[in-house]
């Protein structure tokens, strides 16, 4: 008799006991904005993109949950703490009629909704595709035609606050993650959506080959510039180019020979584009220096040849005369 597996990350239908499965072991984990699993590295972003990230254990299907439960908390002690006396140091401050400042809101991104809402009338659809709402999830059912199809489904994203999980469309609230993933949809539509919108085909030019790539190069948006921020050690600058959905694939991040320049071509899966070459404030090692693309940004490791401190990232730009700190800040006493 066919079964559901119940591992996370799987999810799929098996009669034999002794196939395959490819799973997450571990609970999932959302922190300061960021989510991804216990039993592995990745951290993303949106909710998509966490749905999205690839299992990382292979093991046979269950229709137990096996997931390792949390350790319980210890249990604080029944004993009062004895009271300690700190004598002040220092002079108690005398603006006693200024409001204390309230903490900063969380700059926590909103997950994106679906790019596609629906399929286009013509569209393939795949054998065994799934509904791509969020939601619904539903698995194409070939006996059902597409316009006696009902997708019930969440038109909102994720909002995750304080322990407390749900969707922004509709009211209700739980605190494990799997009673999450159980929250039915609340709202209904015909057909299922399966592929989405057709994205346009930029090789499809009557003149082919460069002239092929060049219009692909021209339907997308250049961008003349950038987000970014810098901080320092004494051995390095780290560097922040805040560009979203950067495409690693195609990406390319070169540290010149002569140590003083770097070239960008950062090319992004909703059809922007970053070309630069910056000039640096300072000499690096290029053997030496490296990079990582992440959700929202590329991030550079910049290995400094002889430990200056940096005033600016850029060499053409002009020092605004701040003190830059490298390193850690000295503590206060």
């Amino acid at each position: 008799m066919a079964q559901k597996c119940v591992h996370k990350g799987c999810g799929k239908t098996f009669t034999d006991p002794e196939e395959e499965c490819i799973y997450h072991p571990g609970p999932p984990e959302f922190h300061e904005g960021q989510k991804g699993w216990k039993c592995c590295k990745p951290r993303v972003l949106t909710f998509d993109e966490f749905l999205a990230i690839p299992p990382c254990t292979k093991g046979k299907h269950s229709t137990v949950d096996d997931t390792p439960a949390p350790p319980p908390k210890p249990e604080s002690s029944t004993t009062a703490p004895t009271p300690v006396t700190v004598p002040i140091t220092k002079p108690l401050s005398t603006n006693l009629g200024k409001p204390s400042q309230q903490p900063t809101a969380s700059s926590t991104p909103k997950p994106e909704p679906p790019e596609d809402e629906s399929d286009d009338s013509d569209a393939e659809i795949p054998a065994g595709a799934t509904c791509k709402r969020r939601g619904c999830g539903k698995v194409r059912d070939e006996s059902i035609p597409r316009n006696e199809e009902e997708c019930v489904y969440h038109p909102g994203v994720p909002l995750f606050h304080e322990g407390s999980k749900g969707w922004t469309c509709c009211k209700r609230r739980v605190l494990e993650f799997d009673e999450f993933m159980k929250i039915e949809g609340c709202k209904k539509r015909k057909r299922h959506c399966y592929v989405g919108k057709k994205k346009p085909n930029n090789n499809n030019n009557k003149a082919g080959g460069t002239n092929g790539a060049a219009a692909a190069d021209e339907e997308e948006e250049m961008l003349s510039t950038v987000r970014n921020d810098f901080y320092q050690t004494p051995t390095s600058v780290i560097v922040s180019f805040y560009l979203k959905k950067i495409v690693k694939e195609k990406a390319k991040v070169e540290f010149k020979d002569n140590g003083v320049d770097i070239d960008l071509d950062l090319p992004t899966s909703d059809g922007k584009r970053f070309k630069a070459t910056i000039p640096l404030f300072a000499p690096i090692e290029p053997g030496k220096s490296q990079f990582k693309i992440m959700g929202t940004k590329l991030e550079l490791e910049l290995a400094k040849k002889d430990g200056t401190s940096w005033s600016t990232l850029r060499s053409d730009e002009k020092g605004t005369g701040e003190r830059i700190q490298v390193g850690r800040a000295a503590r206060l006493l």
